[in-house]
């Protein structure tokens, strides 16, 4: 059994490579400098992920490629390059290269191979305790700290974004800063994406956002973490939205009959529809439910009920490929009309 509060570590690994500013190259392919191998790491809207490995050092790294044939699709990745090559923190996936071939974007990352979080929690080898929620949450709530101290938002903060270092230990990284944004004080920060169940009400409503938005997904992410079930999610994005605008939510007893009041008064100033009364996470890691010693009592009835959510949430997101796939296929076949 993975008891990942004993585990647990407060001293950081050493990087894989040294932090580095990365300038893309342009008009140059990564194949020049990398073995592209066939593995397939990931598939998102924007890009797929692919295993490469780099000739001079022998290291492995994960390619993400994306068709850049809009203008706006090209301006997203320069966007996200920019933000990325800044951020050098442990907490956070590290850019390596980048290269720009006129048709195609690549970005070459840091490559972690330890799954996505919730996927290492419901293990049937992991042990969750309120302890264990805790140790992962101060780390994501350190990283997002780092972010905001850059000026950067992340705004698609999920547990798809988390990610374990290794199949074994308990480092996580922050990954996905495709929507993330640079905050100016000066200027009015909207936008109208993200994902429903995770996303804030100001970026719902179209209201400004700034860095307390990110605060609210961490708390949602928190409440699904400890308990298996999720705040605000409906039967249709709609109905999430609708759910989250209204903020309105409580902590279901079943779930959270053996979770401590300090975890839930963690949640509660968290999920406050004023974006500016939520917690910094200054001050989220100064709170005493990351600060002290947390319950180990054994929540294998919650575990049973995250492992029913994220099996769900395959669900889904197999069932959407499908249609998605469907259509292009339709799309393909009406062009060669």
């Amino acid at each position: 059994m993975i008891h990942v509060d004993e585990e647990y570590s407060a001293e950081d690994p050493e990087p894989v490579f040294p932090y580095r500013y990365v300038k893309t190259k342009v008009n140059v392919s990564p194949e020049g400098e990398y073995d592209i191998l066939s593995e397939e790491l990931g598939r998102g809207t924007f890009g797929t992920v692919y295993l490469c490995k780099e000739r001079a050092t022998g290291m492995g790294f994960a390619a993400k490629f994306v068709t850049c044939e809009r203008k706006e699709d090209r301006r997203n990745m320069e966007r996200e390059i920019d933000i990325m090559s800044g951020l050098h923190h442990s907490r956070i996936i590290q850019l390596y290269d980048a290269f720009d071939d006129g048709k195609t974007m690549c970005i070459v990352l840091e490559l972690i191979l330890g799954g996505e979080l919730f996927d290492r929690v419901i293990d049937d080898e992991f042990v969750l305790t309120e302890k264990s929620c805790t140790a992962f949450m101060r780390q994501i709530v350190d990283g997002v700290g780092y972010i905001h101290s850059q000026n950067i938002i992340h705004l698609d903060l999920k547990p798809e974004n988390i990610l374990c270092l290794s199949k074994t230990g308990n480092r996580i990284k922050i990954i996905d800063f495709g929507m993330a944004r640079r905050y100016d004080p000066k200027k009015k920060l909207q936008v109208l994406f993200g994902t429903p169940e995770f996303t804030a009400p100001e970026v719902v409503n179209f209201d400004e956002i700034k860095f307390f938005t990110d605060m609210w997904s961490l708390g949602v992410i928190c409440y699904v973490l400890l308990s298996g079930y999720s705040p605000f999610v409906g039967d249709t994005d709609l109905d999430t939205m609708t759910n989250v605008t209204l903020a309105q939510w409580d902590f279901k007893e079943e779930a959270f009959a053996n979770i401590s009041n300090e975890a839930k008064d963690f949640i509660k100033n968290l999920l406050i529809k004023d974006g500016t009364k939520r917690m910094t996470a200054a001050q989220a890691l100064e709170h005493p439910w990351l600060k002290k010693l947390a319950s180990t009592t054994d929540l294998s009835g919650n575990k049973a009920k995250l492992k029913r959510y994220v099996i769900k949430k395959r669900w889904i997101k197999a069932v959407n490929t499908i249609i998605a796939l469907r259509r292009m296929g339709a799309k393909i076949d009406c062009n060669l009309v």
